[in-house]
């Protein structure tokens, strides 16, 4: 699933290539998505300008004139392709490739833009969504107004922590992955995190000592922003289908690490694999207490 680094770098490739661009027609393959996409709110936003693409946590925003915003959430396998006047095929992020013949039957929806340009959202698994919704109502949509801080984001502290967490029952990687906690993290960031925190992630959260508080929100800060512009700084070379370069899957300490030796120095201990609330934990048996 996209978590916050590569729906940012989504965010950041289509604003060079799309912003500004006009809806010249919407074609939907296949509206069954999460939520059945509502044709008659799609087809308000011919003809019109596409004004701002935002990112709030993992949800991508693009606002229209007349006030109208597309409300996205990539899912587990959504991707966003751009196909140029000169029909050269871009993808906007580095976790996925092109496949052309695979592609194709996955195109759920269709934007041609100005110039005969196209932006395509394509969804294997259909898990993610469009909406459409009005500007002024944006901050109260259900979807965005009661997530927590973004790991990058000031408000994401040690004080705001620490109050968090009074009088709660719950492991420290359950906190991390609650988007009312803190939003963006999924499953592969939060792995990361707690392996250079050194906190297992069964941990409970009434037993986190001050000095691991403040080494979890290091790394978040830390690793989410290095993702991001390991992400990034791939951004023009998205046309490619072979290789993620830029990728920080090349970086990965712990996840999908089962059966491993700990990559830190001096550490004697292995990478373990558990499964929590239906996801696989990686942590080492040895540095995270």
């Amino acid at each position: 699933m996209p978590e916050l680094p590569e729906v940012e770098v989504v965010k950041r490739s289509l604003v060079n290539k799309t912003q500004n661009l006009i809806v010249k027609a919407v074609k939907i393959n296949d509206g069954r998505l999460r939520y059945k996409i509502d044709r008659n709110k799609v087809k308000k936003i011919i003809g019109l300008k596409l004004k701002k693409i935002s990112r709030k946590s993992k949800y991508l925003l693009f606002f229209f004139n007349k006030d109208i915003v597309m409300l996205v959430h990539l899912g587990m396998t959504g991707k966003f392709f751009f196909v140029n006047s000169k029909r050269t095929k871009f993808k906007t992020s580095f976790y996925y490739d092109i496949n052309e013949v695979k592609d194709k039957k996955h195109d759920r929806i269709i934007f041609t833009l100005s110039n005969n340009q196209k932006l395509i959202y394509n969804d294997i698994r259909k898990f993610g969504f469009i909406k459409f919704i009005k500007k002024t109502n944006v901050d109260q949509n259900v979807h965005l107004k009661y997530l927590g801080p973004e790991p990058i984001s000031t408000k994401f502290n040690i004080e705001y922590f620490k109050n968090y967490i009074i009088g709660k029952e719950r492991t420290i990687k359950d906190l991390l992955m609650d988007q009312k906690f803190i939003s963006g993290l999924g499953n592969i960031y939060v792995n990361e995190i707690l392996f250079f925190s050194g906190v297992r992630p069964t941990k409970k959260i009434k037993k986190i000592k001050d000095f691991e508080i403040q080494k979890i929100v290091k790394y978040s800060k830390k690793i989410i922003s290095k993702a991001i512009i390991l992400g990034g700084s791939s951004i023009k070379d998205f046309s490619s289908s072979s290789g993620k370069r830029g990728s920080f899957q090349q970086y990965f300490s712990v996840y999908g690490k089962k059966g491993k030796n700990c990559s830190k120095a001096k550490c004697i201990g292995k990478i373990k694999k558990i499964v929590i609330a239906n996801r696989a934990s990686f942590f080492c048996n040895k540095c995270q207490k």
